[in-house]
């Protein structure tokens, strides 16, 4: 029997304390290739049971509103002037895609089943890959894997240069201009802001709690619990209900695995997909391609001292002149 874990058992359970042990072992980074998803926490979203309330998607919002950006204006002029401003401050109550102030909104979907058409409505957010390329390939370092396999973005060190956007499968992060060390650095070179994506309530899980959109869900629609036990539920009920599964091998394996009682390929032709809006196509293991792998493995000591520069430099521009600490976070 596989074990999962619920909204009403999970605080009850060891791997929530394992859970926040592994999430505050910095710099929790795997191998490069072939990472191993031992210790891994994964979610396991029933598409079936979503009824698309977003109340996962309020509670998203309220659990994360301290760690929104809040832009200084005007932006810097960009040089070269082809480097776009992305500004998603003055449109916050956005909820039909992801920004850098919604990290989770509601796919809808028209399929049919059994000859009926079905409304399907279903979670998006950050896949958390088991291998992420946004992490691998990030060459400032901001990017990080946890030990219990979660994905985020340091904002504190982020230049908003958009690497992990443009390596990512389903371009998942989003950027925002006017916020970040850049502004202290080379503001009109320099990036252009930070990157913003879910990063799994990773301070929640490390104190024993449960991600927001979890806790929120009135029908329990996601369970979270170890990587091999959600896969296997999910492989289970798919068999059980004829259906199929998503991330269990997409990009190499996420940790977000979905259960659909149609085929993803139908699914992916009935939602809206774009920027912001990502799809549900079949996803070839980015890290596995040879180039990508060498980048990694050349940058990654390059990534560790620019964001123990970055640090540096951003523990030095938030001194105040008394001599007392403002602005430092622990990451």
């Amino acid at each position: 029997m596989t074990s999962s874990i619920s909204r009403r058992r999970f605080l009850k359970s060891g791997i929530a304390a394992a859970a926040g042990v592994a999430a505050t072992a910095l710099p929790g980074t795997r191998a490069l290739a072939g990472a191993d998803d031992r210790g891994y926490l994964a979610t396991l979203i029933d598409i079936r049971k979503c009824i698309g309330c977003e109340a996962c998607v309020q509670a998203c919002h309220e659990a994360n509103t301290p760690k929104f950006p809040e832009p200084k204006k005007p932006f810097p002029k960009m040089y070269p002037s082809r480097v776009k401003i992305s500004d998603w401050s003055e449109k916050r109550d956005t909820v039909d895609r992801l920004t850098p102030y919604n990290w989770l909104f509601i796919q809808h979907a028209t399929v049919k089943i059994n000859g009926e058409d079905t409304d399907l409505t279903l979670p998006r957010r950050c896949m958390h890959c088991v291998n992420p390329p946004c992490v691998k390939l990030c060459p400032w370092g901001s990017a990080k894997q946890l030990e219990n396999g979660i994905a985020r973005i340091d904002a504190d060190i982020c230049l908003g240069g958009s690497k992990c956007k443009d390596v990512c499968p389903w371009d998942i992060p989003q950027r925002q201009t006017g916020v970040g060390l850049y502004l202290d650095l080379l503001p009109s070179l320099a990036g252009n802001g930070v990157m913003y994506k879910c990063d799994r309530c990773y301070d929640r899980i490390a104190q024993g709690g449960l991600p927001a959109c979890i806790e929120a869900c009135p029908e329990e629609v996601q369970i979270i619990g170890p990587r091999p036990d959600i896969i296997a539920k999910a492989h289970a009920i798919a068999q059980e209900i004829g259906g199929h599964v998503y991330g269990a091998s997409e990009n190499g394996g996420t940790n977000t695995i979905y259960v659909s009682p149609v085929p993803f390929e139908e699914l992916n032709r009935a939602i809206t997909t774009g920027d912001g809006q990502p799809h549900l196509k079949p996803v070839q293991d980015a890290m596995a391609n040879a180039n990508n792998l060498a980048a990694a493995m050349v940058m990654a000591p390059m990534a560790g001292l620019a964001a123990a520069t970055l640090h540096f430099l951003k523990t030095r521009n938030t001194e105040k002149p008394n001599g007392d600490w403002e602005g430092a976070k622990n990451v």
